[in-house]
């Protein structure tokens, strides 16, 4: 009986043996020798057993192919690793698996372009397993070479990395050589990020470590989704990132340092029923290190975070590079090359000061601090932008809290910091004028040359006298037949320093008003190309008006001619010829404020924080500082335009009298939109600038929340009406939920409080009970405290 229990129990050993290799022998798709893949434009590859994985050539150029493994089974193709990315292999080049067991990339003629060198010889086959990881296969199933040993920039769960390794970020996101940031893991077991010595590979400067010494330590990324530096006994030293409320199972994970210098851990679902909001059918960012590069990277030389002149800003998740006013990418494709000037810089030449041609852009919270040249304490703002102004090498100042720090060009390490309380002032030439650059003079002597450069001169001058004789009689034969048909406007356009414009030339300008840029109840927006403009690029507004008084329009033409401001569209012409009018405004590039709200990518609570103090600039500017004072009657984030530099400027200002609308006509299609319309429009009360403070309240809480004032599809009816669901925010204090998904106006919740607060306030139903645009404006930048609005609401009423 106890024999009989033996051959059992043996049987049953037998049997798990024998089911274990089946399963170790089902998890890879042996590759035998001989074997080759070609890379063409829908070439081969070879797949893991489970199809997750799949080695082969992706084209990433017209005729340029990436040796790479890849996730096959998601729509994105992502890559993991791959082999050449410093040398595309052409159309037509093959990966061999030799009979002799080499294993080697070769393009058409034979020419070996990237060769695998095994620790061993006599390789059996080679397989793509479902861990991502590529093997050559020796003798007694021994793993000769592994992708894992040679990571590039990625690694994923169940990879393992030992002293010293590193991984390499890419380029940019589509070109696969070697980048500007490492990642170590050193001889000494410390684990760090670096900037590199572009283009060469030597280590620049530390922007995080771990501060981990010794031996025998290993990066490890276990299947449970956890990244940690680990001791040879096992012991976990420092963890970078772990799975938190998701099982990882249900998800493919990668770990990359990507080529803006952020080690980032992905995730992405593997099936829809796994997909949630936060976890979409896309790669989602589970963790970065560091926190913030911005601020992490300051060495003293090096491209830093960003590249020079521009500065860089984190999102808790992206970073961002910029460049400040006055200056553009050197290579929009390649933001770290830096940014260069849009203007001639500030001559040295002592005998023609030009600090009068220049004048400064300000910027709250972004600083580059390690280009300071010369530092003074205390001093005022004024002495410090003229003291930068009168010194030809300063190319910008920092002032903080009565200290001024000169920088010279270029600036490096530029970062938006919301801790550095202080301002950047960027010295930018007034006007562009680069024409003011010397010209060099290089007179002739020669005696021949100066006889023929007279007759010449003589001959043109001639020339020019019957040319002129010919034009005099041509305009006086073209003023006595078209006299009577001049419109009355073209008489007072001189007078408003505006151009008038001829129907005809705006007609052909626009294309036959082809290219529509917006429209609105009365009136329809054209883009237009004038030749003699110094940006070519114009906007023409048609208006539909239902008064044709010659007077009138030019009136308020002339009241709105007579603003300037930055925060302005700014008006060049007008057309008034018949039926016909017209405004020419300059070009905004970047369109309205509401596509990026509502509609495209959603910008940074830096950016939105800027464009609510501009436009309550503006709008102070209108109320109180113009010579004529202008309600602008609809304000909303469609009348708000951005340009280059996301600078916020409000467009049709005055068109509500402009229209000329029965004034007893209130109804909100005529004197706003809805949701933006305060009470006294519906209540016959007179209507004052306050109108505009409360349409602007309602922006501000769009702006904070970057969502439409009213929204049916939100899933909680409480949050239909952003003012009510501010307002119930604002009692229980759970500001958070108004910015939930926003990691970065997180990060600044003080900051959001306040603006729901000044939103509040300006939304009160009282008009009295509302601010001045001067109290917005100075509650924003921070120079008053906001009061509590039901408070003032209570005393009020």
């Amino acid at each position: 009986m106890a024999f009989e229990k033996l051959c059992l129990i043996f049987l049953l050993f037998l049997l798990l043996a024998l089911l274990s290799h089946s399963v170790v022998s089902q998890s890879s798709k042996n590759i035998s020798l001989g074997t080759s893949i070609t890379a063409v434009e829908k070439g081969s590859f070879w797949a893991s057993p489970s199809g997750e994985f799949a080695f082969g050539f992706q084209q990433i150029q017209k005729d340029g192919f990436l040796l790479a493994i890849w996730f096959n089974k998601i729509q994105e193709k992502t890559i993991v690793w791959s082999a050449n990315g410093q040398n595309l292999a052409p159309n037509g080049s093959k990966v061999v698996l030799s009979t002799d067991g080499s294993f080697q990339l070769v393009d058409p003629t034979g020419k070996q372009i990237w060769i695998a060198s095994p620790i061993g010889n006599g390789v059996s086959y080679a397989a793509m397993l479902d861990s991502g990881n590529f093997v050559l296969v020796g003798q007694g199933s021994q793993n000769w070479w592994q992708s894992f040993d040679h990571p590039t920039d990625t690694i994923l769960p169940g990879q393992i990395l030992h002293q010293p390794a590193q991984l390499v970020s890419h380029y940019l996101p589509n070109n696969y050589s070697k980048g500007r940031f490492l990642f170590a893991l050193q001889d000494d077991g410390n684990f760090v990020l670096y900037t590199t010595n572009y283009p060469t590979d030597s280590v620049n400067y530390a922007y995080w470590t771990t501060q981990v010494f010794g031996s025998d330590f290993s990066v490890v990324f276990n299947q449970s989704g956890s990244i940690f530096v680990q001791r040879s006994n096992k012991s976990i030293i420092q963890t970078i990132s772990s799975l938190k409320d998701i099982s990882a199972q249900n998800f493919y994970q990668r770990a990359i340092l990507d080529y803006d210098g952020v080690f980032r851990h992905y995730i992405y679902p593997k099936d829809s029923k796994y997909s949630t909001r936060n976890h979409p059918m896309a790669w989602s960012i589970q963790s970065v290190t560091p926190s913030n590069i911005c601020l992490r990277i300051s060495g003293p030389i090096g491209g830093g975070a960003c590249g020079p002149n521009s500065y860089c800003n984190f999102d808790g998740k992206m970073k961002s590079c910029n460049c400040p006013a006055g200056y553009s990418f050197i290579d929009p494709n390649d933001v770290m090359k830096g940014c260069k000037q849009n203007f001639v810089l500030q001559s040295c030449d002592e005998a023609s000061s030009q600090a009068h041609l220049f004048y400064f852009n300000e910027m709250l919270h972004i600083d580059w601090p390690n280009t300071d040249y010369e530092y003074f304490k205390p001093v005022s703002e004024d002495w410090c932008r003229q003291a930068c102004l009168d010194d030809c090498l300063c190319g910008a100042a920092s002032f903080n809290e009565g200290a001024c720090s000169k920088k010279n060009l270029p600036l490096f390490n530029g970062r938006f910091d919301l801790s550095f309380q202080g301002k950047a002032l960027i010295k930018v030439r007034k006007d562009n004028s680069s024409s003011l650059i010397p010209r060099e003079i290089n007179p002739k002597n020669d005696k021949s040359k100066l006889f023929i450069s007279g007759l010449i001169l003589m001959a043109t001058s001639i020339f020019l006298w019957l040319l002129l004789i010919v034009a005099v009689y041509l305009v006086l034969y073209w003023f006595r037949r078209n006299n009577q048909k001049l419109p009355k406007s073209s008489q007072f356009g001189p007078i408003m320093n505006l151009k008038s414009f001829t129907y005809e030339e705006l007609w052909e300008g626009t294309n036959g008003f082809s290219e529509e840029l917006g429209r609105g109840a009365f009136s329809v927006v054209y883009k237009g190309v004038l030749p003699n403009h110094p940006k070519n690029l114009v906007a023409v507004k048609k208006l539909k008006l239902l008064n044709d008084s010659d007077k009138e329009f030019e009136a308020e033409v002339s009241a709105i001619s007579q603003t300037h401001h930055r925060n302005l569209v700014k008006l060049l012409g007008f057309c008034n010829e018949g039926e016909h009018r017209l405004l020419v405004y300059e070009y905004m590039s970047k369109g309205t404020l509401a596509n990026f709200l509502f509609e495209g990518q959603r910008l940074s609570w830096y950016q939105r924080v800027q464009i609510a103090i501009g436009t309550a600039k503006g709008l102070l500017y209108l109320h109180e500082e113009c010579n004529t004072q202008i309600i602008h009657c609809d304000i909303k984030p469609q009348n708000v335009l951005l340009d280059d530099s996301y600078t916020a400027k409000i467009s049709d200002f005055g068109l509500a009298k402009l229209l000329k609308i029965d004034q007893a006509v209130t109804t909100t299609a005529i004197r706003g939109t809805k949701g933006y319309v305060a009470a006294e429009w519906f209540k016959n009360k007179p209507i004052t600038m306050k109108v505009d403070v409360y349409s602007f309240g309602v922006m501000l809480l769009e702006l904070i929340c970057c969502r439409k004032n009213y929204d049916s599809n939100v899933e909680d009816e409480i949050k239909m009406v952003l003012i009510d669901w501010a307002c119930d925010c604002f009692h229980y204090r759970r500001f958070d939920l108004l910015v939930e998904d926003d990691k970065e106006a997180l990060s600044d919740i003080e900051r959001v409080e306040k603006y729901v607060r000044i939103s509040i306030w300006c939304t009160q139903d009282d008009p009295l009970a509302r601010p001045t645009m001067k109290q917005v404006v100075q509650t924003l930048e921070g120079f008053m405290d906001v009061p509590n609005p039901f408070v003032l609401q209570s005393v009020t009423s």
